[in-house]
This record gives structure tokens, sequence and C-alpha cells, in this order.
């Protein structure tokens, strides 16, 4: 311990009184601490959103350490201790309070970005690649009110970064197209976190995040593939979410030449107006259509029964259960469903054999 400071500490009366000053602070912080945020609860609960809780709950906590940050400062001011050490005192204060404020107000940004993203703001949408730039805006920002306050200027290191940013972009091309892709693919809103999509490389299932690299799509058979974001943006894209989830679910059928198309067509709207409101996924509206299409088939007469589902994969459980019940309505009714059929004619030689 340096000799100035240990003469200080050696007379109890030097550091007697910034001891009471703190301790007094530190009591009175906890006091107005505990009322305000029992005043703030209170003024929460009378308001109708939650941006309100958000910021609450990011700020008690912190608030702690601010209220041990003014304390020290109070007595250090109070105190007599050399000039150099209450400067470096008030700097590495100033410090801490930079610092601590720059990750509350990171959190506090991650919440509010996930908070709107979850309310369903048209055109936002939260990902891994909005909450990290959202924390990373802030953390710059504080890292930059942090050398201002240690008195480092930050103007030469903006120019080595301009001189040295060429060099960078050069050694991480393919991480920051990557990068601009994904920010790309946010921003267009043309695919969303939960949407059901298929590449044109054959991957295909919803889409879980959206990061800095890569696109996740969580397929059927509950795994995770991951695709370069810069590979989305030039693949051919069937985002069978939009505009809409609802979509047309297309079941062909054949039955014999000997049956009567009006009754097909009778019975295979029956059978889906049966099972529209018993049958998980199956829209009511618009009603289930038949058209004869394709028409005349090789050996069958081929229908196309139209449904609507609610969604991509309900398409799987309604065209289980539609077959089950056409085929045993056709069973009970006597309809065939014909093998394909061939007729060979057999043309006799003309004349001599060889």
């Amino acid at each position: 311990m340096p000799a100035d400071l240990g003469r200080w500490f050696a007379d109890w009366q030097n550091w007697a009184v910034p001891a009471a000053i703190f301790g007094v602070t530190l009591l009175l912080g906890m006091v107005a601490r505990s009322w305000l945020f029992r005043w703030a609860g209170a003024w929460s609960k009378r308001t109708g959103t939650t941006i309100d809780d958000i910021l609450i709950e990011s700020l008690r906590q912190p608030f702690l350490v601010w209220i041990l940050i003014l304390a020290l400062h109070m007595a250090s001011q109070a105190s007599v201790l050399p000039p150099r050490y209450t400067v470096l005192l008030g700097k590495t204060l100033l410090v801490l309070w930079t610092v601590s404020f720059t990750l509350v107000l990171a959190r506090m940004a991650s919440a509010v970005v996930r908070h709107y993203g979850a309310a369903g703001r048209q055109g936002f949408q939260v990902t891994s690649l909005t909450d990290n730039i959202a924390r990373i805006a802030v953390m710059v920002l504080g890292a930059l009110l942090v050398l201002n306050a240690l008195g480092v200027s930050i103007t030469p290191m903006l120019t080595a970064l301009g001189v040295g940013g060429l060099a960078v972009a050069l050694a991480l091309q393919d991480t920051l197209s990557n990068f601009f892709a994904g920010f790309y693919i946010m921003m267009a809103g043309q695919i969303r976190v939960g949407d059901y999509i298929k590449l044109d490389s054959g991957e295909e299932g919803y889409v879980a995040d959206i990061s800095w690299r890569s696109l996740t799509i969580r397929t059927l058979p509950n795994n995770w593939v991951l695709v370069p974001n810069a590979k989305v943006a030039q693949a051919n894209v069937t985002n069978f979410s939009l505009p809409e989830k609802r979509m047309s679910l297309l079941i062909p059928i054949g039955v014999s030449y000997d049956c009567d198309p009006d009754h097909i067509e009778r019975i295979l709207l029956d059978e889906a107006a049966a099972a529209t409101p018993n049958l998980p996924g199956l829209l009511a509206d618009p009603p289930p259509a038949v058209r004869f299409i394709p028409g005349f088939g090789e050996s069958s007469l081929n229908f196309t029964l139209i449904l609507q589902v609610a969604e991509f994969v309900d398409q799987y459980l309604v065209q289980h259960e539609m077959r089950k019940r056409i085929l045993r309505r056709f069973r009970r009714e006597n309809i065939t469903i014909p093998y394909p059929i061939r007729t060979v004619h057999v043309v006799p030689a003309e004349g001599p054999r060889p």
C-alpha cells in the first residue's frame, strides 16, 4: 500500500465521516428504491401495455448497483483522500456506472424487440439477428461512452477501423454475405419465423430462426436443417404460409367407366360435408368442390376432390381420413375402383411365314 494512502487509513477520523456518509446514502437509496418500485408496480398494473413491466423488471436488480456506486461517490467526495486517488475512484465509478447502464439498455432493447415481435406487428419479426443487432448497437454506444469517460479519443480509432475495414471485409466475405442476406430476408418479410417453406434444393419445414449466418428449418421429423442465408436469398423458395396459411388440397379419385359421374360427384361432396365438422384442419369455407378432371383415363373416370385445409401440415390427416371415408362409401354402393387395363389386339400376319 502506498505510504500516503497508509497514513490516510491510519487516522480513523479520515475515513469515519466518509463511512458514515456511505452508510446513510446506501440506507436512503434502499428505502427510495423500495418506494419507487412499489409505486411503479402499482402504476404499471393500471396501464394497458406490458412494456412498462419489462422496463421495471430490467431496472430492479441494476438499481442496487447504482445505489452502491452513488454511495461510494458521495463518500469519496466527503473524504480527504489524496487527489489522485479521488480522481481515479471517480473515473472507476463512472466506468462501472456506464458499463452497468449499457448492459441494462442492451437487455431492455432485446426485451422490447421481442415484445413487439411477439405482438405480431406488421412487417416486424423477432429473430436471433434482430436481437443481436439491438444488443450490439447498444454495446457499441456504451463502449464509446466508456472510452470518452477515460479520456480516450475515438477519432483515430475510427480512422484505423476505416482503413482496416477493407481487409476485414475481404477476409470475412462469406460471413458478411450471409449477414446481409439474413438482414434482407428478415426485412423483406417474405420468409418469416413460423412459416412453412420449401427450397428448390429439397429442404422443407418450419422456419425456426434467422441468425446472422444461417436460416434454421425445423423439418417434420423434428430435426434442424441449417441453410446459409446467402443460399436462401438466391434459391427458389415456396412459402406455404403466404399470402395466407389456408391452402387447397387436391385428392385425385378414379372410378370405373360404368359409374354415373353425377352420382360420384354427389358421393364425394356428401363425404366431404360429413367430415368437415369432425376432422381437425378441414375448413368449411370455401366449401368442398368436385371437378371431372383430369377426366377420361386409360382405365378409369378420374375426378379431383378439392378441399381447403387450415395449413400445410393439416393435409396429411385430412387425406388419410377422407380416403378411408370415400373407400368405405364406394364399397357400400358397389362402386368399383378399376385396375389398369390393357386391351391387346392380335392381328395375324399376312403372307407365308419365312
